[in-house]
């Protein structure tokens, strides 16, 4: 694709991301026996909130199409919201496991999880968007029950559909993901994230980055008779990227910058998905050709004079975002 290219609350992150679907899991059935051990641990004050805003109904009885979020890293602050506004999970139906971990079966663990949440929710959100590129913008995505519901007899994982960075951060979105476009592309102006010499999720463009995103190309308009190889995506994108690039930087010479032009291209697979969109974008390829080197401070205008922190290669990407 890419030329350069216990009771415990959390993400279960994916082991690889990018070779197949990618799945992401929250701990988020949180209830009232939850809170209560919160409460009584930290001090809090035992408050029992309306049932229609406890996080743990909501959870347990969302339907699909309803749209959740939160902020707190244990998710228990979940919260349905207009699909309208960002959010992080967008329900598509839900999943019974028992038949994979009857009454007495000990808490699965995290690769447990994983394969569980795989396969159970997969097949409900490939019916809920009607597709599913598995190199595209959304993941699929599953709440689980804690250890204590677990041990009561809670089988159930609600699924659902997310949209994350390659390292498994979390994206807000906005709007349904029920026929959308799935093409994993983003807005012009964005910086991406430099993790492990690879991109990241967006960050401001004045933080070390791997690339920026200087335009999006429509390649159905350039190929409306089907699929096009390899080879005729990367003639095409050359010719089309490049004017984007010169009228974003304001015709820089991007080699005084150690940096070069490049783009995505689509797979078979997420063509048939779709998927048609890819970005053009501009990053730093270190010398040895292991991958991307960082980046900082944005990159538009830089022949107008712009300042820009010159990319070098002996500096160590970072490791985040």
């Amino acid at each position: 694709m890419d030329p350069m290219s216990g009771n415990t609350l959390g993400w279960l992150r994916p082991r690889n991301p990018a070779g197949s679907t990618r799945l992401y899991m929250v701990g988020a059935f949180v209830g009232a026996v939850l809170l209560l051990a919160f409460s009584a641990i930290a001090g809090w004050p035992i408050m029992m909130s309306r049932a229609a805003e406890d996080p743990a109904t909501l959870a347990a009885s969302a339907a699909p199409g309803t749209c959740l979020t939160w902020t707190r890293a244990d998710a228990g602050d979940l919260a349905r919201v207009d699909c309208g506004q960002a959010h992080l999970f967008e329900v598509t139906g839900s999943a019974d496991v028992t038949g994979q971990y009857p009454a007495g079966a000990p808490f699965p663990d995290e690769v447990a999880w994983q394969k569980a949440a795989s396969t159970s929710c997969t097949a409900s959100v490939t019916s809920y968007l009607g597709k599913l590129d598995p190199m595209g913008r959304y993941v699929v995505g599953a709440l689980k029950p804690t250890s204590a519901q677990w041990n009561s007899g809670a089988r159930a994982l609600r699924c659902g559909v997310q949209r994350s960075t390659p390292s498994g951060q979390l994206i807000p979105t906005t709007g349904t993901a029920r026929g959308a476009d799935q093409s994993n592309v983003y807005i012009t102006g964005t910086c991406l994230a430099l993790v492990n010499k690879a991109a990241g999720g967006p960050v401001p463009c004045g933080n070390t980055h791997s690339y920026e995103i200087v335009g999006t190309v429509d390649l159905r308009g350039q190929f409306p008779d089907g699929y096009p190889p390899d080879g005729q995506q990367q003639t095409a994108l050359g010719k089309l990227c490049q004017p984007m690039v010169a009228a974003y930087t304001a015709n820089a010479n991007l080699a005084n910058y150690q940096l070069t032009a490049t783009w995505d291209t689509v797979t078979q697979q997420s063509w048939t998905a779709g998927s048609y969109e890819v970005n053009c974008k501009i990053g730093a390829l270190l010398p040895d050709g292991s991958g991307l080197g960082p980046v900082t401070n944005s990159v538009k205008g830089i022949g107008k004079g712009n300042p820009l922190a010159t990319p070098t290669s002996s500096t160590a990407p970072p490791s985040g975002g």
